[in-house]
């Protein structure tokens, strides 16, 4: 992954955020993380990418800002079952405008959602996992990225 990769995914962050809630997320500089200790909040959506690039893509929030969300776009049910396939569809809403920019050879598989365990999301060890930290209202998410 190169710099202008990363800004394909920062750029699909925002404009998710942009088209859903009229207000762009504050973005934070991306890091690379310790594969071994990425961040995972209370809900996380988990995309599988294989074909030229192999690795995996997770969208992790704070259950605030996906009720928050939910709330935002006029859903008054914000029980977990609700937030968790919020965080399962952002998750494959930036997956898969990433694979618009990346070619059909950019694999997706359907989101496999995590609600807290952070032992059950594993990436790759071999492969620099990027880390793209934001807020909106005031809330803490992350866009992990780990691709070959």
């Amino acid at each position: 992954m190169d710099e202008q990769q990363l800004q394909v995914f920062i750029d699909i962050v925002n404009q998710y955020f942009s088209h859903q809630t009229g207000r762009l997320p504050e973005m934070g500089s991306p890091y690379l993380g310790d594969p071994t200790a990425l961040p995972v909040f209370n809900f996380t959506g988990v995309i599988g990418i294989s074909g030229t690039r192999q690795g995996c893509v997770y969208f992790t929030a704070q259950r605030d800002l996906l009720r928050n969300l939910l709330l935002h776009v006029g859903e008054v049910d914000v029980s977990d079952p609700n937030l968790s396939d919020l965080v399962g569809e952002i998750a494959n809403t930036i997956s898969g405008n990433a694979r618009r920019h990346f070619g059909a050879d950019f694999l997706i598989s359907v989101p496999v959602v995590v609600a807290g365990n952070a032992d059950a999301i594993q990436v790759p060890r071999s492969v620099k996992a990027y880390i793209l930290p934001l807020r909106w209202h005031k809330q803490d998410a992350v866009l992990v990225v780990s691709l070959q």
